[in-house]
Protein backbone atom coordinates (compact mmCIF):
# COMPACT_ATOMS: atom_id res chain seq x y z
CA UNK A 1 0.00 0.00 0.00
CA UNK A 2 1.61 4.02 -1.00
CA UNK A 3 1.91 6.03 1.63
CA UNK A 4 -1.12 8.77 2.37
CA UNK A 5 0.97 11.53 1.13
CA UNK A 6 1.82 10.08 -2.16
CA UNK A 7 -1.67 8.90 -2.87
CA UNK A 8 -2.38 12.59 -1.94
CA UNK A 9 0.06 13.76 -4.22
CA UNK A 10 -1.04 11.52 -7.03
CA UNK A 11 -4.46 12.20 -6.78
CA UNK A 12 -4.02 16.21 -6.91
CA UNK A 13 -1.78 15.76 -9.81
CA UNK A 14 -4.24 14.06 -11.71
CA UNK A 15 -7.60 16.45 -11.01
CA UNK A 16 -4.42 19.28 -12.09
CA UNK A 17 -2.67 17.84 -14.80
CA UNK A 18 -3.71 16.81 -17.91
CA UNK A 19 -2.38 13.35 -17.86
CA UNK A 20 -5.47 11.53 -18.88
CA UNK A 21 -5.64 12.78 -22.29
CA UNK A 22 -1.87 14.28 -23.09
CA UNK A 23 0.64 13.13 -20.42
CA UNK A 24 3.09 10.50 -20.66
CA UNK A 25 5.94 8.53 -18.24
CA UNK A 26 9.26 9.28 -18.37
CA UNK A 27 11.59 7.11 -16.35
CA UNK A 28 15.18 7.07 -15.75
CA UNK A 29 16.71 2.92 -16.00
CA UNK A 30 19.25 2.61 -13.15
CA UNK A 31 18.04 3.02 -9.77
CA UNK A 32 14.78 3.77 -10.86
CA UNK A 33 12.85 1.08 -12.46
CA UNK A 34 15.73 -1.34 -12.55
CA UNK A 35 16.76 -3.28 -9.60
CA UNK A 36 20.07 -4.45 -9.02
CA UNK A 37 20.40 -7.21 -6.61
CA UNK A 38 23.78 -8.92 -5.83
CA UNK A 39 25.05 -7.60 -9.45
CA UNK A 40 21.99 -9.10 -11.30
CA UNK A 41 19.44 -5.96 -12.74
CA UNK A 42 16.43 -6.77 -13.88
CA UNK A 43 13.10 -4.66 -14.00
CA UNK A 44 10.81 -5.65 -10.84
CA UNK A 45 7.72 -7.24 -11.86
CA UNK A 46 5.53 -4.37 -9.82
CA UNK A 47 7.19 -2.15 -12.02
CA UNK A 48 6.56 -4.28 -15.15
CA UNK A 49 3.30 -4.88 -14.73
CA UNK A 50 2.50 -0.56 -13.67
CA UNK A 51 4.23 0.42 -17.14
CA UNK A 52 2.39 -1.94 -19.05
CA UNK A 53 -1.28 -1.33 -17.34
CA UNK A 54 -0.58 2.16 -17.93
CA UNK A 55 0.19 1.55 -21.87
CA UNK A 56 -3.13 -0.19 -22.35
CA UNK A 57 -4.59 3.04 -20.89
CA UNK A 58 -3.01 4.54 -23.90
CA UNK A 59 -0.38 6.57 -21.99
CA UNK A 60 2.75 6.31 -23.60
CA UNK A 61 6.26 5.83 -21.67
CA UNK A 62 10.11 7.17 -22.76
CA UNK A 63 12.95 5.72 -20.96
CA UNK A 64 15.69 8.25 -20.83
CA UNK A 65 18.67 6.91 -19.49
CA UNK A 66 22.48 7.36 -19.37
CA UNK A 67 23.51 4.24 -21.10
CA UNK A 68 24.72 3.75 -24.64
CA UNK A 69 21.78 2.07 -27.01
CA UNK A 70 23.77 -1.30 -27.17
CA UNK A 71 23.92 -1.51 -23.29
CA UNK A 72 20.22 -1.18 -22.91
CA UNK A 73 19.51 -3.74 -26.16
CA UNK A 74 21.97 -6.41 -24.71
CA UNK A 75 20.93 -6.21 -20.87
CA UNK A 76 16.77 -5.82 -20.61
CA UNK A 77 15.67 -4.42 -24.27
CA UNK A 78 13.70 -7.54 -24.74
CA UNK A 79 11.80 -7.22 -21.52
CA UNK A 80 10.68 -3.28 -21.77
CA UNK A 81 9.70 -4.69 -25.18
CA UNK A 82 7.52 -7.17 -24.28
CA UNK A 83 5.89 -4.53 -21.70
CA UNK A 84 4.05 -3.17 -24.90
CA UNK A 85 4.78 -5.26 -27.22
CA UNK A 86 5.72 -2.39 -29.60
CA UNK A 87 9.04 0.14 -30.28
CA UNK A 88 9.66 1.77 -26.92
CA UNK A 89 10.41 5.39 -27.33
CA UNK A 90 13.78 5.86 -25.47
CA UNK A 91 16.06 8.77 -24.59
CA UNK A 92 19.69 7.23 -24.75
CA UNK A 93 23.22 8.71 -23.73
CA UNK A 94 21.65 11.76 -21.52
CA UNK A 95 19.59 13.61 -24.00
CA UNK A 96 21.78 13.14 -27.04
CA UNK A 97 20.29 9.90 -29.04
CA UNK A 98 16.60 9.60 -29.52
CA UNK A 99 15.19 6.60 -31.13
CA UNK A 100 13.12 3.65 -30.44
CA UNK A 101 14.35 -0.28 -28.97
CA UNK A 102 12.37 -2.39 -31.45
CA UNK A 103 12.95 -5.54 -32.99
CA UNK A 104 13.23 -6.45 -36.48
CA UNK A 105 11.82 -8.97 -38.87
CA UNK A 106 14.30 -11.53 -37.71
CA UNK A 107 13.26 -10.82 -34.05
CA UNK A 108 16.38 -9.16 -33.23
CA UNK A 109 16.55 -6.59 -30.81
CA UNK A 110 17.67 -2.58 -32.63
CA UNK A 111 17.74 0.59 -31.75
CA UNK A 112 15.67 3.01 -34.45
CA UNK A 113 16.87 6.00 -34.22
CA UNK A 114 14.81 9.05 -34.61
CA UNK A 115 17.28 12.06 -33.69
CA UNK A 116 20.74 12.80 -32.04
CA UNK A 117 23.02 15.82 -31.38
CA UNK A 118 26.08 15.00 -31.84
CA UNK A 119 29.22 16.90 -30.17
CA UNK A 120 30.37 19.85 -32.70
CA UNK A 121 33.84 19.30 -34.01
CA UNK A 122 34.92 22.38 -31.48
CA UNK A 123 33.23 20.85 -28.40
CA UNK A 124 35.63 17.66 -29.24
CA UNK A 125 38.37 19.52 -29.53
CA UNK A 126 37.71 21.79 -26.44
CA UNK A 127 37.86 18.23 -24.86
CA UNK A 128 40.85 16.97 -26.16
CA UNK A 129 42.46 19.70 -25.66
CA UNK A 130 41.67 19.35 -22.07
CA UNK A 131 43.36 16.16 -22.15
CA UNK A 132 46.61 17.14 -23.93
CA UNK A 133 46.77 19.59 -21.04
CA UNK A 134 46.82 16.84 -18.42
CA UNK A 135 49.55 14.42 -20.23
CA UNK A 136 51.47 17.55 -20.34
CA UNK A 137 51.66 17.72 -16.85
CA UNK A 138 52.60 13.96 -16.55
CA UNK A 139 48.82 12.95 -15.99
CA UNK A 140 48.38 9.38 -17.54
CA UNK A 141 46.06 7.88 -15.22
CA UNK A 142 43.15 8.85 -17.82
CA UNK A 143 39.94 6.62 -19.65
CA UNK A 144 38.12 8.19 -22.38
CA UNK A 145 35.07 6.83 -22.84
CA UNK A 146 33.37 7.70 -26.04
CA UNK A 147 29.93 6.54 -28.20
CA UNK A 148 29.55 6.96 -31.65
CA UNK A 149 25.69 8.04 -33.04
CA UNK A 150 26.11 5.12 -35.08
CA UNK A 151 24.42 2.33 -32.10
CA UNK A 152 26.24 -0.54 -33.33
CA UNK A 153 29.62 0.69 -32.48
CA UNK A 154 28.54 0.45 -28.73
CA UNK A 155 31.44 1.93 -26.22
CA UNK A 156 34.66 2.94 -27.49
CA UNK A 157 37.29 3.94 -24.97
CA UNK A 158 40.60 5.46 -24.98
CA UNK A 159 43.70 5.41 -22.68
CA UNK A 160 47.29 6.99 -23.08
CA UNK A 161 49.31 4.04 -21.95
CA UNK A 162 49.62 1.12 -23.87
CA UNK A 163 50.09 -1.37 -21.01
CA UNK A 164 46.71 0.18 -19.42
CA UNK A 165 44.81 -1.36 -22.17
CA UNK A 166 44.33 -5.03 -20.56
CA UNK A 167 43.17 -3.57 -17.59
CA UNK A 168 40.80 -1.24 -18.98
CA UNK A 169 39.68 -3.97 -20.70
CA UNK A 170 38.97 -6.11 -18.15
CA UNK A 171 37.46 -3.46 -15.62
CA UNK A 172 34.81 -1.95 -18.69
CA UNK A 173 34.00 -5.48 -19.88
CA UNK A 174 30.61 -3.74 -22.15
CA UNK A 175 32.99 -1.79 -24.08
CA UNK A 176 33.14 -2.64 -27.98
CA UNK A 177 37.03 -1.27 -27.91
CA UNK A 178 39.79 -0.51 -25.73
CA UNK A 179 42.94 1.45 -27.74
CA UNK A 180 46.04 3.52 -26.60
CA UNK A 181 46.99 5.66 -30.29
CA UNK A 182 48.58 8.85 -29.74
CA UNK A 183 46.04 11.29 -29.22
CA UNK A 184 46.70 13.23 -32.78
CA UNK A 185 45.18 9.84 -34.50
CA UNK A 186 42.36 9.86 -31.88
CA UNK A 187 41.25 13.53 -32.24
CA UNK A 188 41.22 12.15 -36.25
CA UNK A 189 39.06 9.03 -35.58
CA UNK A 190 36.12 11.22 -33.35
CA UNK A 191 36.07 13.70 -35.95
CA UNK A 192 35.45 11.40 -38.94
CA UNK A 193 32.08 10.38 -37.12
CA UNK A 194 29.53 11.87 -35.05
CA UNK A 195 29.89 11.49 -31.64
CA UNK A 196 26.91 11.77 -29.14
CA UNK A 197 28.63 11.92 -25.62
CA UNK A 198 32.09 11.55 -24.35
CA UNK A 199 33.01 10.76 -20.47
CA UNK A 200 36.65 11.77 -18.80
CA UNK A 201 37.80 9.39 -15.99
CA UNK A 202 40.14 10.30 -14.00
CA UNK A 203 42.08 8.25 -11.36
CA UNK A 204 44.12 10.41 -9.63
CA UNK A 205 44.75 12.21 -5.95
CA UNK A 206 42.51 14.40 -4.62
CA UNK A 207 45.31 17.24 -4.34
CA UNK A 208 46.35 16.33 -7.46
CA UNK A 209 42.62 17.06 -8.98
CA UNK A 210 42.49 20.40 -6.40
CA UNK A 211 45.43 22.13 -9.64
CA UNK A 212 42.87 22.13 -12.34
CA UNK A 213 39.91 23.37 -11.32
CA UNK A 214 37.92 23.22 -15.06
CA UNK A 215 38.10 19.29 -14.49
CA UNK A 216 36.10 17.03 -12.37
CA UNK A 217 37.25 13.71 -11.43
CA UNK A 218 33.77 11.99 -13.67
CA UNK A 219 33.40 14.97 -16.57
CA UNK A 220 30.49 14.30 -18.96
CA UNK A 221 30.90 15.72 -22.19
CA UNK A 222 27.61 16.21 -24.62
CA UNK A 223 26.78 19.02 -26.91
CA UNK A 224 26.21 22.30 -25.05
CA UNK A 225 22.42 22.20 -23.84
CA UNK A 226 21.64 18.64 -24.25
CA UNK A 227 21.09 16.53 -21.15
CA UNK A 228 18.06 14.38 -20.17
CA UNK A 229 15.88 16.90 -19.55
CA UNK A 230 16.59 18.42 -23.22
CA UNK A 231 16.07 14.87 -24.30
CA UNK A 232 12.59 14.33 -22.97
CA UNK A 233 11.17 17.27 -24.18
CA UNK A 234 12.20 16.76 -27.35
CA UNK A 235 10.63 12.88 -27.00
CA UNK A 236 7.79 14.86 -25.87
CA UNK A 237 7.70 17.09 -28.82
CA UNK A 238 7.91 14.19 -31.46
CA UNK A 239 5.35 11.88 -29.78
CA UNK A 240 3.12 14.89 -28.99
CA UNK A 241 2.86 14.28 -25.34
CA UNK A 242 2.93 17.13 -22.87
CA UNK A 243 5.50 17.55 -20.49
CA UNK A 244 4.03 19.14 -17.87
CA UNK A 245 1.42 17.03 -18.07
CA UNK A 246 3.41 13.74 -17.51
CA UNK A 247 4.84 11.88 -14.82
CA UNK A 248 8.95 11.59 -14.48
CA UNK A 249 11.00 9.07 -12.28
CA UNK A 250 14.77 9.37 -11.51
CA UNK A 251 17.27 8.51 -8.63
CA UNK A 252 20.44 11.29 -9.39
CA UNK A 253 21.37 14.65 -10.27
CA UNK A 254 21.83 13.75 -13.91
CA UNK A 255 17.62 13.00 -13.96
CA UNK A 256 17.56 17.31 -14.99
CA UNK A 257 13.78 16.45 -16.50
CA UNK A 258 12.41 15.56 -13.00
CA UNK A 259 12.51 19.39 -13.17
CA UNK A 260 10.38 19.85 -16.26
CA UNK A 261 7.47 17.11 -15.92
CA UNK A 262 4.44 17.75 -14.10
CA UNK A 263 5.15 14.84 -11.20
CA UNK A 264 8.61 14.39 -10.09
CA UNK A 265 8.97 11.31 -8.67
CA UNK A 266 12.53 10.99 -6.65
CA UNK A 267 13.42 7.11 -5.87
CA UNK A 268 16.26 6.78 -3.42
CA UNK A 269 17.80 8.40 -0.90
CA UNK A 270 19.91 11.18 -3.07
CA UNK A 271 18.99 14.71 -1.43
CA UNK A 272 17.94 15.95 -4.94
CA UNK A 273 16.46 19.22 -5.21
CA UNK A 274 14.42 18.92 -8.58
CA UNK A 275 10.60 19.81 -8.06
CA UNK A 276 8.19 19.13 -10.62
CA UNK A 277 5.41 22.17 -12.21
CA UNK A 278 2.56 20.19 -9.94
CA UNK A 279 4.03 18.01 -7.76
CA UNK A 280 6.77 16.44 -6.38
CA UNK A 281 7.00 13.02 -4.10
CA UNK A 282 9.75 11.08 -2.87
CA UNK A 283 9.51 6.83 -3.23
CA UNK A 284 11.61 4.52 -1.50
CA UNK A 285 12.97 2.34 -4.55
CA UNK A 286 11.53 0.71 -7.79
CA UNK A 287 8.89 -2.01 -5.90
CA UNK A 288 7.41 1.27 -4.30
CA UNK A 289 7.27 2.64 -7.73
CA UNK A 290 5.71 -0.46 -9.12
CA UNK A 291 2.99 0.27 -6.35
CA UNK A 292 3.03 4.19 -7.55
CA UNK A 293 2.36 2.81 -11.13
CA UNK A 294 -0.30 0.70 -10.00
CA UNK A 295 -2.43 3.18 -8.06
CA UNK A 296 -1.76 5.84 -11.42
CA UNK A 297 -3.11 3.31 -13.92
CA UNK A 298 -6.19 2.68 -11.64
CA UNK A 299 -6.88 6.31 -10.76
CA UNK A 300 -6.66 7.03 -14.74
CA UNK A 301 -9.18 4.09 -15.15
CA UNK A 302 -12.02 6.29 -12.45
CA UNK A 303 -11.42 8.91 -15.13
CA UNK A 304 -12.35 7.07 -18.12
Amino acid sequence: MLRADVRETLFAFMEQSRFKDAGGIITDLDGTALHEDHGRVYIPKPVELGFKRLHDLGRPFVLNSLRFPLSVLRTFGRDWYNVSNSPIPTVALNGSLLGYVARNDAGEMIFDEIAAFPLTPEEIDHALDGVQELLDDSIEEIVLLYYPRDWRAGEMIWTPVPEHVLAVKNKYVSASSVTAVELAKLRHQLHAEDICMMVLLLNVPEEQLMAYQHTKRDSFLMRLGVDKLFGARQMASLLKFDIESSIGAGDTELDTFLSGVGLSVLVGGLPLTFHGVLGTLRLRDSFELGDFLFEAAALLEERN
